[in-house]
């Protein structure tokens, strides 16, 4: 059997403070076999080339905002070399745990839809 949950970063006070949700900053964010399993089922292309940067994407996002229909945190990575920008989504566990739950390319129209709209907020680096 392989890892049951790796933590792959921390909810920084940064984000925390950004995202207006003080309380979760210092979390740590894991990824469990049932995460990445999802992952690879409905995104796979995606998965396939941006999976092993999903720790990059959490610790130094470019983007942060929470999904409304699920209170996800999402952290967003534009990768320049590609022009993809990169969502992973981390929910909160019925354990309280943080968990990435998926990860998956967003169409560049979507994203600048967001920024106007201030669904994403830009990290400050």
């Amino acid at each position: 059997m392989g890892i049951i949950n790796e933590k792959i970063g921390v909810i920084s006070k940064q984000v925390a403070t950004i995202l207006d949700i003080p309380d979760v900053a210092g979390k740590n964010i894991y990824i469990g076999e049932a995460n990445i399993a999802h992952m690879k089922n409905r995104h796979f292309d995606d998965y396939q080339k941006y999976g092993e940067y999903i720790s990059e994407i959490v610790s130094q996002p470019d983007f942060v905002g929470i999904n409304p229909k699920d209170q996800s945190i999402e952290y967003v990575k534009e990768f320049s070399v590609n022009d993809d920008f990169v969502k992973v989504a981390v929910r909160v566990s019925s354990g309280g745990q943080y968990y990435a739950r998926t990860l998956y390319v967003l169409k560049n129209s979507r994203v600048n839809n967001f920024i106007a709209q201030g669904t994403l907020k830009r990290v400050e680096k």
